[in-house]
């Protein structure tokens, strides 16, 4: 399951929880055709992936997320481990997060 996440401390919690789990955010906004586009496949990869934390954020609804993790276009994907960023890219590319996610899995 996704989880939809709105506030920063929200956000710091969840990374905190997430432990030695990679965890994959969404910047997503629900004006961005692109974002729609890749949302259900995003969604899909939980069932996939068990061991691993999807978050989404909305940048319109979570601005203290996205000023803080620097964001600056939709979609983009960030991954964490151990609360720490390792990796993000920004498009709508179903290949290149895949191979991210069993990259750094």
């Amino acid at each position: 399951m996704v989880k939809i996440v709105e506030n920063l401390e929200e956000f710091k919690s969840e990374l905190k929880s997430a432990g030695d789990k990679l965890v994959v955010v969404d910047f997503s906004a629900k004006w961005c055709g692109p974002c729609n586009i890749i949302k259900p496949f995003y969604h899909s990869l939980c069932e996939r992936f068990p061991d691993i934390v999807f978050l989404e954020v909305d940048v319109d609804d979570a601005q203290d997320i996205a000023s803080e993790c620097s964001v600056k276009c939709m979609p983009t994907f960030q991954f964490y481990k151990q609360g720490k960023k390792v990796h993000e890219f920004s498009g709508a590319n179903k290949e290149t997060l895949e191979e991210s996610i069993t990259k750094l899995r």
